[in-house]
């Protein structure tokens, strides 16, 4: 395992590292933002490691990271990462980086069946070490950088190529080895995709779909008030303002600063630095036309079909049978929604099970023979 830790804040010396290390058969990879502080999101960190250095990258000090995206991109280059989808969405974000030859101890993990699949519960599991969880939270924006965040940084990426090497062995002689690489070859087509329609992100606060017309309207103008306020302040949205305090005036609608007081999560201090704010946009809600008061659409609910349910449900016996058997959590061995697709088709082969959306051909092999013997069991009746 790799000891120094190589602060790169230097263009010149960011190279030369990425230059050095680009023949590397195996490079660990992390990244740390800062969504629980700003509301910027970026990466700010970039922890990379190979079996002997570690390196913690400062991508505020260093701009071109070209050399780290064409080496996650080379094929002979094995890329470690802990629960890489994260990681791989804002590395697409902020450089257009792909990563190739993808190796995800979290998904080996689960393929394993460890009681405890974070970074944190591994580590100590194989190794004894013990991670201080101080840092979880920690703003990476911040600068200088102490020490203790340095080395708690680069703590997700020095231990990862041991932590590689012991969870193969284990995939290989369970005879795992071809559902992880089959597993890991769909991280390469992992990319961002923006967040839904910004007009109705008000209608995932929680407790939102309880509100009628002008309720919404009043959360409305208060979600928009406080996505300005945070981008204004660059500062997360619930550190302006939290999501149970909106829904608080959304009910309440204060007229008047009496109105604020009592408001759950908004303080004295919090009254007079926002208050008039917060009741500009309650008015502004109250004032909207009855014609333009949001709704929400609900849809009618499809009838129940009961042979498909009863389809599912019986695919789900034979799932949870085979999960005692393989020593593998359900949801991992085949989740539900897979289930629902091989029984809205009825697939009654091989080939019609493997277009399915979701499912692996890894799960085809361990348990499509009994998802058939299910379907057909099926199909030919009570009677038969």
């Amino acid at each position: 395992m790799s000891e120094a830790i190589e602060l790169l804040a230097d263009p010149a010396e960011a190279a030369r590292f990425l230059d050095d290390i680009r023949a590397e058969p195996l490079v660990a990879v992390d990244t740390e933002a800062a969504s629980f502080h700003r509301y910027h999101d970026r990466i700010y960190l970039i922890q990379v490691s190979t079996r002997v250095r570690t390196a913690v990258l400062d991508p505020l000090a260093v701009s071109d990271l070209a050399q780290l995206g064409e080496i996650l991109a080379q094929p002979g280059t094995e890329t470690l990462f802990h629960d890489a989808d994260y990681d791989l969405r804002i590395l697409d974000r902020d450089y257009g980086f792909r990563a190739q030859h993808v190796f995800d101890t979290r998904i080996a993990a689960q393929l394993l069946n460890e009681p405890g699949i974070g970074l944190a519960a591994l580590l100590e599991k194989y190794f004894g070490l013990r991670l201080d969880k101080k840092y979880q939270r920690a703003d990476w924006s911040r600068r200088p950088l102490t020490p203790e965040m340095l080395a708690y940084a680069a703590s997700d990426t020095r231990y990862l190529p041991a932590l590689r090497d012991v969870l193969r062995q284990q995939l290989v002689d369970r005879g795992r080895w071809s559902w992880a690489q089959e597993e890991f070859s769909l991280l390469e087509q992992v990319c961002w995709t923006e967040p839904g329609p910004p007009e109705e992100a008000f209608l995932r606060i929680k407790g939102a779909r309880t509100l009628k017309g002008r309720g919404l309207a009043v959360l409305r103008e208060l979600y928009d008030w406080r996505e300005q306020a945070a981008r204004s302040l660059d500062r997360a949205t619930f550190r302006v303002l939290g999501n149970e305090t909106l829904m608080a005036l959304a009910e309440r609608q204060p007229r008047d600063r009496a109105g604020l007081q009592g408001i759950p999560g908004l303080s004295s201090e919090g009254v007079a630095r926002r208050g008039d704010e917060l009741l500009a946009a309650v008015a502004r809600g109250l004032e909207v036309s009855p014609d333009s008061l949001p709704a929400i659409e609900r849809g009618r609910r499809p009838p129940r079909d009961p042979e498909f349910d009863a389809l599912v449900e019986r695919l789900k016996v034979a799932r949870n049978t085979a999960a005692l058997r393989l020593d593998l959590a359900t949801g991992v061995l085949c989740p539900n929604a897979t289930l629902e697709g091989i029984a809205r088709i009825r697939a009654q082969s091989a080939e019609a099970l493997l277009t399915v959306p979701g499912i692996r051909r890894w799960q085809v092999e361990v348990l499509g023979e009994e998802f058939l013997t299910v379907v057909r069991a099926t199909a030919a009746g009570p009677d038969r």
